[in-house]
């Protein structure tokens, strides 16, 4: 599965340029990066998508030197979890 990183969102398509993976992180303040959406296509759950999505989104915004908030509730267990 190829991802496509843009500032503040990581995504996927299908064949038919269709959202299949998704993750959002929106800066909200200077340096501080809201992880406040991550969705999986019903077809691909329990790949471990969504935590691939978490971990590159983390890895992102560490990349710009940024704070890691979650607002989403998937995104909040990943980050307790791994921390």
């Amino acid at each position: 599965m190829e991802f496509i990183k843009e500032y503040s969102k990581i995504y996927s398509l299908d064949d038919n340029e269709k959202v299949i993976a998704e993750i959002t992180f929106n800066e909200i303040k200077k340096g501080i990066f809201n992880i406040d959406h991550t969705f999986v296509d019903e077809t691909l759950r329990g790949q471990g998508i969504a935590g691939k999505l978490v971990e590159m989104a983390v890895e992102e915004i560490k990349k710009k030197g940024g704070k890691v908030e979650a607002t989403c509730s998937y995104a909040k267990k990943w980050l307790e979890k791994n921390k």
